[in-house]
């Protein structure tokens, strides 16, 4: 997915994505988002996360480490924090393009469902989303029954990733080790 530069709106750690997806909302910006995982910071992990929006609700969502879009990408996110997030602003128009891609779009509430956990934020995103996102995408996350399958492919997705997993074992055992070290264990 290739995006034009946009003009950097603000740079920063959070423990929670939902704090950016709801930030965004509520200042409705259209531009986008790089999310760089605890993982890829600490252990040079490959990889980011790059999610567009239009006046704040989420469109695209690209992993450039697994190179998967759309709903798969979320799953590709979907690791414990912090994450450090730059939100970048664009013109509607420079998004226009990368847009098109379906296989990259996502429902609107569907990052704050998987990666905030936050129903109520994902419910506050369909209702600020454009009648016809909500009828392209068939917003399953906001119509369909409530059977966990969504939720399924995402922990499904996360579980089959053997490297990811096998990177978040050895992190948390040099984590451990750190932590022995400083209580003389």
């Amino acid at each position: 997915m290739k995006l034009p530069r946009g003009r950097l709106d603000k740079s920063r750690v959070v423990t929670d994505p939902r704090d950016t997806l709801a930030d965004v909302l509520d200042r409705e910006l259209t531009g986008y988002a790089v999310f760089e995982s605890q993982e890829t910071l600490l252990l040079d992990s490959e990889g980011r996360g790059v999610m567009t929006f239009t006046d704040g609700v989420p469109v695209l969502v690209y992993h450039t480490g697994t190179d998967r879009g759309g709903p798969p990408a979320l799953a590709d996110l979907a690791v414990p924090g912090p994450y450090h997030v730059s939100l970048y602003t664009l013109d509607a128009a420079d998004l226009e393009s990368a847009h098109e891609a379906a296989d990259l779009r996502v429902p609107p509430g569907m990052p704050a469902e998987r990666l905030g956990g936050d129903p109520a934020l994902a419910d506050s995103t369909r209702r600020a989303a454009p009648d016809e996102r909500l009828s392209a995408m068939g917003d399953g996350d906001a119509t369909a029954p409530d059977d966990g399958t969504a939720d399924q492919s995402a922990v499904e997705a996360f579980l089959d990733d053997a490297e990811k997993i096998e990177a978040i074992k050895q992190q948390a055992r040099s984590e451990a080790r750190e932590r022995a070290q400083e209580w003389d264990f």
